[in-house]
C-alpha cells in the first residue's frame, strides 16, 4: 500500500462527509461511510442529490481533515450496488446503521433505498499528485433563498450591561 493509498483510506474511514464531483458539475457535499474498501454513498428520492453520480462511471472525490481543510482529492471509480447482489446485504444493512437522523429503523431504511434509491460505490482509482496552489474558493452558487441582510432598525442607543 502506498503513501498515498494509506491517506485516502485513513482520512475516508474518519469521513461522515465527502464533497463529490461528477462530469464537470461542482462538488455537492454528500454523507458517506466507508465500507468494504470504498465510500458508499446513497441518493434518491428522500436522500441527498448528486447530479449525475447515479448515471456515472467515474467521480472525483474531495475529503476534509479534523480542522476542516481539504486533506485528498482522488478520482473514484463508480459502480451501483443492486439490491440482488451480495455486497448489499452486507454492507447496506451496515450503511443503514450508521446513517444519523434517518425516520425508521435500518431495516425500514434498507428496504426504502431498495425500492427507491441508489447506492453507489466509490472506490478510490489513485489519487491527486499535488494539492492545488489557490484556495480554490468559489462563490456562492445562485439560490432565491439567499438576500442581502438589512441592518437592524435602532430606536435609540443600546446600553452594555455596565451602564444600567
Amino acid at each position: 500500500m502506498s503513501n498515498m493509498d494509506a491517506l485516502v483510506e485513513e482520512a475516508a474511514k474518519k469521513a461522515a462527509v465527502a464533497w463529490i464531483a461528477v462530469a464537470g458539475n461542482p462538488p455537492t457535499l454528500a454523507w458517506c461511510a466507508w465500507l468494504g474498501g470504498a465510500l458508499l454513498v446513497v441518493t434518491g428520492e428522500g436522500e441527498q442529490a448528486i447530479p449525475g453520480l447515479a448515471e456515472a462511471d467515474t467521480a472525483e472525490v474531495i475529503l476534509r481533515g479534523d480542522h476542516g481543510g481539504r486533506i485528498v482529492t482522488f478520482p473514484a471509480d463508480v459502480t451501483r450496488i443492486a439490491p440482488q447482489d451480495e455486497a448489499w446485504t452486507e454492507l447496506v444493512p451496515q450503511l443503514a446503521a450508521k446513517r444519523l437522523n434517518s425516520s425508521g429503523a435500518a431495516d425500514d431504511l434498507v428496504r426504502r433505498w431498495a425500492e427507491r434509491c441508489v447506492v453507489s460505490r466509490l472506490t478510490p482509482a489513485g489519487a491527486s499528485a499535488d494539492m492545488p496552489d489557490d484556495a480554490q474558493a468559489a462563490p456562492p452558487r445562485p439560490t432565491p433563498a439567499t438576500r442581502i441582510p438589512r441592518r437592524p432598525f435602532r430606536l435609540h442607543k443600546v446600553r452594555g450591561a455596565r451602564g444600567r
